[in-house]
Parts: C-alpha cells; structure tokens; sequence
C-alpha cells in the first residue's frame, strides 16, 4: 500500500497501524506539480485508490475573492485529479481498479451560508466522477465517490465555529453525532471491494441522515 501526505509523523503512524509489511509512503504537496509528478513515477501498479486531501472554508460570498477560490480548488479539486489523470495516462491501474474521492454533501445535497468557495470545489470534483466513470469503464474501471457529512477531525475545529456551535449543529442530525473517520473509512473499503463490482458514477452519502 502506498500513503502520500504532508504529514511525516501522521504517514508513520499510519503505517504502523497497518498489517503486512509491504507498504510505502510518500512525503510532499499535491499542488506542486513536480512532487505529483515524481509520485506517479515511484508506485507501482494499483489495484483501488483513494483521494482524499482537502480544507474547508467557510466565508461569505461577497468576501469569495479569485484568490480564495484558487486556493480551496487547487487542494479539492485540482490536485487529486491532476494525480488521477497522471496515474491513468502512465497506466499505473491494474484491470477493474476502483478509485473513490471523497467529496462532500456541501454543494450538492447541503447549501450552507458562505459556503460557496468549498461547496463548488466540492461539486466540481463529484461532477467530473461522473465524467471519469463513464471515460474509463471502456477499461473496466470504476470511479465512486463519497460524500459525507460533518466528520469528526481537526479540520472542523480549525474554522470559526466554536466548540457550543459545533454540538448545536451535531443536535440537527438524525443520528445525534458528526461522523468519525471510521465511518468513511468503511464506505471506502466497501467501495474499493469486489462487493461493489457493479457500481461506478455514484455517490455514496453518509451524513448521519442530515440531507433528509
């Protein structure tokens, strides 16, 4: 298995974490080009992959200048699927891969108040999933995507919402609690898996119920 991030002590950890010995990663930024480029030519052929770098932004539109925009879409969108793109093009996917990109139900299913720059860089990368799934089941590869909810990591916590808002949120969902990593983490698993062979183009939502 190969991990790439920013984040040397996080990689190992992670690392240690999993079984087997047979697994690498990489240390860099997906914005810059010739890290992504020097990724694609170290691994080796891929079986699934799953993208999943991203920041959030909450910021009135009025406020949403071309800058702010660049910023959250060359990490959300940009990023993964110059990568992805570089992967497919070096035929670095084994037959029938599986490749999931976490996007988000802000854009799409949720639309928030001064959520504009992250709701749209997120409604880009779920649209061009659609696009990719169809290009690529010529080669019988499947393109997925998740779409989760609040989830419970430091990224929610490094906005403007104060600990007080962030539990009066949590009280709007059905399920009464923001997701935790594990809770994507198995959609992924289920996603990259032969158990779903005969879905591609889709978006798995799992939010805790808050989109109905």
């Amino acid at each position: 298995m190969w991990l790439c991030g920013r984040n040397q002590e996080r990689l190992e950890e992670t690392v240690s974490l999993l079984a087997g010995s047979d697994h690498a990663f990489s240390i860099g930024d997906l914005t810059e080009s010739s890290y992504v480029e020097r990724l694609v030519e170290q691994v080796g052929q891929l079986d699934g992959c799953v993208f999943s770098a991203g920041r959030g932004l909450t910021l009135p539109f009025q406020f949403a200048t071309r800058e702010k925009f660049d910023e959250v879409f060359n990490i959300n969108f940009f990023s993964p699927i110059e990568l992805f793109r570089l992967l497919v093009k070096k035929k670095k996917f084994c037959p029938k891969a599986s490749v999931v990109f976490i996007a988000s139900i802000g854009g799409i299913w949720n639309i928030s108040t001064g959520g504009s720059v992250y709701g749209s860089s997120k409604a880009a990368l779920q649209s061009i999933v659609k696009f990719c799934a169809k290009e690529l089941s010529s080669k019988k590869m499947r393109v997925n995507s998740i779409n989760p909810g609040m989830v419970n990591t430091p990224l929610i916590r490094r906005g403007t919402l104060t600990e007080e808002q962030l539990k009066e949120d949590m009280e709007r969902y059905p399920l009464k609690r923001y997701g935790e990593p594990e809770d994507i983490a198995y959609g992924a698993i289920y996603l990259l898996s032969d158990a779903s062979s005969w879905m591609t183009g889709q978006s798995l939502v799992i939010d805790g119920g808050i989109t109905i």
